[in-house]
C-alpha cells in the first residue's frame, strides 16, 4: 500500500499516488470500484479531489462516480475519526435501549450519527444490524463488540479511548 504524505489529497504528491493508483487499475470503465476501493485504503475515505482525478483520467463521469461511492455502504466521502463506533439499532438492541446508548455516544464524543467529532477521535454510526441479539444492546469499537451497552458503559468507553489518545499524544512529544 501506498502511503499517504498526509490527510489533504489535493497536495502534489497525493495527485501522484491517485494517478498511480488508477493505472494500476488499467485505466478501464471496469475498473470504477477497485479504484475507488484503493483510494479509500490509502486516504481513509474517497475525497471530491480523488472522484475529480479519477474522472480525468479514466472519463468515467464524476457522477458516475459519486453514485457508485454513495450507493455503495463501504465508501466514505469525508475522513472518518481514529475510533470508529457504531451502535446497532436492529430490533432487539432498539428495544434494549439502543437510542440512549446513541444519545449518550453523542453527547461524549461530540459526533452525530454519521458524522466525525470535532477533534476527529470519534467517527459514530447507527447500523441496522450487528448480529449479536442475544447481547443487545451492542455496539462495535474499531471492530471489537462491546455488549449489553448502557449510556454509562457507552460514556467510559469513550472516556477511555480520549486517555489512551491523549497518552500517546503525550508519548510522542505532544502536548498533554
Amino acid at each position: 500500500m501506498i502511503k499517504v504524505k498526509n490527510n489533504s489529497p489535493a497536495t502534489g504528491d497525493n495527485i501522484k499516488i491517485i494517478d498511480e493508483i488508477v493505472r494500476r487499475h488499467n485505466i478501464h470503465r471496469g475498473a470504477a470500484i477497485p479504484i475507488l476501493q484503493e483510494i479509500q485504503t490509502t486516504f481513509g475515505f474517497v475525497p471530491p479531489e480523488a472522484i475529480t482525478r479519477i474522472s480525468d483520467l479514466t472519463g468515467i463521469a464524476e457522477s458516475e462516480l459519486y453514485s457508485i461511492a454513495t450507493f455503495y455502504a463501504q465508501f466514505r466521502l469525508e475522513p472518518v475519526g481514529k475510533n470508529i463506533i457504531c451502535v446497532c439499532h436492529g430490533t432487539a438492541c432498539h428495544l434494549a435501549g439502543a437510542e440512549k446508548v446513541t444519545e449518550a455516544l453523542q453527547h461524549a464524543t461530540g459526533a452525530r450519527p454519521g458524522g466525525t467529532s470535532p477533534d476527529g477521535l470519534f467517527t459514530l454510526e447507527k447500523v441496522a444490524c450487528l448480529g449479536c441479539c442475544s447481547l443487545a444492546p451492542v455496539m462495535t469499537v474499531n471492530g471489537e463488540t462491546v455488549a449489553k451497552v448502557t449510556p454509562e458503559k457507552a460514556r467510559a468507553v469513550v472516556k477511555s479511548l480520549r486517555e489512551a489518545a491523549q497518552k500517546n499524544k503525550t508519548a510522542k512529544g505532544g502536548r498533554p
